[in-house]
């Protein structure tokens, strides 16, 4: 048998676990299509003579390119409106009966998919593979960039959240004012380790503003590095009450131009939305208690 179609013969007996790994990266059937002929692809060009498990570097593979489809969503705000209906596509065991891959398409329904869809890239291929396909975290580690324990942390920080017991938002108003006054005195001293500290590592934090997209920032560091640097602004911003919650604003001579709410878990501020459209700004109820 000639070297392509052998690669092809071993392609085919891999494609089906192939497509079960990117249908739960992805949740997109069309997605998944293109997921697992870009992975043919790459086959097709690879020096084959130094690969030993061929259906473990066909898996990374895969992986890689769905993460990066994932981080491309992301960036350009991409979300799906709905997952696909689930297909019957086959367990991350290569040797997985009919009646097994039947069972799995049944119990990957819409709502699994619609929790994987919050989760960051990362988390979710370091839980999809992991705990879905039984991949090392020594595997895992270098896909996402990060150490066999950072990536451990990824997919257990995932766990907790498809389980339903991630972090609940804090509740009480005068513990999430301690938190936010660290947050400002953090951007008016312009102390980044500080702000650091008050921040979840996995922080998003979505900005609507006047004359321009709606956009997005993932992680504490890269949005505090920017935060910082609007020192001016921040003088300006106060603690406040936002639609019943605790928020930020600036309000020079009384004039709302910009509101920031926050969720906050376990002590960190997990999200900030950052409202300054003028239709927006005009619809929340804030009030002041200092």
């Amino acid at each position: 048998m000639s070297e392509p179609n052998y690669l092809a013969e071993r392609f085919e007996e891999n494609r089906s676990h192939l497509r079960a790994v990117a249908y739960r990266m992805l949740g997109s059937a069309s997605e998944v299509d293109d997921a697992v002929q870009e992975a043919w692809l790459r086959l097709s060009r690879a020096d084959t003579t130094a690969i030993d498990n061929l259906g473990g570097w066909l898996t990374t593979v895969v992986a890689r390119v769905c993460l990066d489809m994932l981080r491309s969503r992301t960036s350009r705000r991409e979300e799906p409106l709905t997952p696909d209906a689930p297909e019957p596509v086959a367990t991350g065991s290569l040797g997985s009966s009919p009646e097994q891959e039947a069972l799995l398409a049944d119990s990957v329904g819409l709502a699994l998919l619609v929790v994987l869809d919050r989760l960051t890239p990362a988390e979710r291929l370091a839980f999809v593979l992991h705990d879905m396909f039984a991949v090392s975290f020594e595997e895992i580690a270098p896909i996402v960039g990060r150490s066999a324990e950072a990536a451990r942390q990824l997919a257990s920080r995932a766990r907790r959240r498809v389980r339903g017991a991630g972090a609940s938002p804090e509740t009480d108003l005068v513990r999430q004012r301690e938190v936010v006054d660290a947050f400002i005195a953090a951007l008016r001293g312009g102390d980044f380790q500080g702000l650091l500290a008050v921040l979840d590592p996995d922080l998003v934090v979505r900005a609507d503003m006047p004359g321009r997209p709606p956009s997005e920032v993932r992680g504490a560091a890269v949005w505090a590095k920017g935060a910082i640097s609007y020192g001016h602004l921040v003088q300006l911003t106060r603690p406040a009450l936002v639609n019943g919650a605790i928020g930020v604003v600036v309000a020079p001579e009384g004039r709302l131009v910009r509101a920031l709410r926050f969720t906050i878990a376990n002590d960190k501020i997990t999200e900030i939305e950052v409202i300054g459209t003028p239709e927006r700004l005009g619809e929340l109820d804030v009030s002041f208690d200092d």
